[in-house]
């Protein structure tokens, strides 16, 4: 019974995600640990498996996202983000309440849905795909996690003086294989004097500035939803430690 509810744990973890990757894969799926045969009926039954219901404030932000895009077509994700967290802020308890039932009854059908699936499984299906399951769960909460970061609108990460010059070169190109032009530009780069490359160089370093005053930015804004499960360690450290001084 442990097994079971461990597996079931693990299943609802995957979520539609999970079922997506499954079934486009087919039989067999790339893990960053191995590589597991998975068998045809354990695809189709992830296929069809639940996506997690949105939480309250993800539910209202969705909802909200296209209007404040359409009203602020210039503006960035992470401006919108912010100003749908301030509405959020002030909006009566009397309609957030609204956005909570909705997850509290998708939460159930959801559990419903679980459960149909998990009485479908045999125990020695269970057992011998644990591993399997074990294995991918990783990933899949990393793409998982990955959609809801761009989702929230969090800044790229800074690139280094050698991506911003295949970035420039590879644009003005001719056409042809890209490993071939690839090959070429990495030629150019090696080929470039001191101060040529030093361009690049200031760029990457400005690219790094405008890294971190993006991140601190979309940082606070993630504490004010209540998202500090998102924020850098260094981040959490530096708010601690400016709470104990004052």
């Amino acid at each position: 019974m442990a097994l079971l509810r461990g597996v079931w744990g693990v299943l609802s973890a995957l979520g539609k995600s999970g079922a997506d990757l499954c079934a486009v894969c087919g039989n067999r799926l790339r893990s960053p640990f191995s590589f597991a045969y998975v068998p045809r009926w354990f695809s189709s039954t992830l296929s069809g498996f639940p996506k997690k219901p949105m939480t309250s404030y993800v539910r209202f932000s969705k909802e909200q996202l296209p209007i404040f895009k359409a009203q602020n077509p210039d503006a960035k994700n992470s401006e919108l983000i912010k100003k749908i967290a301030e509405l959020w802020r002030e909006l009566p308890d009397s309609e957030k309440k609204i956005y909570e039932d909705a997850y509290r009854a998708d939460w159930q059908v959801y559990k419903e849905e679980v459960n149909r699936i998990q009485e479908q499984l045999t125990p020695s299906q269970m057992v011998s795909l644990e591993k399997e399951i074990m294995q991918k769960r990783l990933k899949k909460k990393a793409l998982i996690k990955k959609r809801e970061l761009t989702m929230l609108g969090k800044p790229k990460r800074p690139r280094s003086a050698y991506n911003i010059f295949i970035a420039e070169r590879f644009q003005e190109a001719k056409d042809g294989p890209s490993q071939v032009k690839l090959k070429t530009i990495n030629e150019n780069w090696k080929n470039l004097s001191s101060s040529q490359k030093q361009v690049y160089i200031q760029l990457a370093e400005d690219d790094k500035v405008r890294y971190y005053n993006e991140m601190k930015s979309w940082e606070e804004q993630m504490v004010e939803v209540g998202r500090n499960d998102l924020i850098r360690r260094s981040m959490k450290h530096s708010a601690k430690k400016d709470t104990e001084e004052c």
